[in-house]
């Protein structure tokens, strides 16, 4: 892996830390263009809300188990 990929990856560990439970696992669906961000596994959820940027919140119990991110190639990292 060259250098330049890991420090992509290394962008990642403050998201990491601040993660429910410091766990995060996520998987990118490139043919819908969605990105699954999970804090538990399994990550089954009984309730979820959209946010105002296509952004589905997913609960468990009232906590927050992930996130669905909608068009994520679209987005920028600000």
């Amino acid at each position: 892996m060259a250098v330049a990929e890991i420090a992509e990856y290394l962008k990642l560990v403050p998201a990491l830390k601040s993660a429910p439970g410091g766990t995060l696992w996520s998987s990118y669906d490139r043919d819908a263009d969605v990105l699954y961000v999970n804090f538990r596994k399994p990550s089954v959820a009984d309730d979820s809300e959209m946010t105002e940027d296509d952004v589905i919140l997913r609960y468990s119990g009232g906590d927050l188990v992930g996130l669905t991110i909608l068009r994520a190639s679209k987005r920028q990292v600000a």
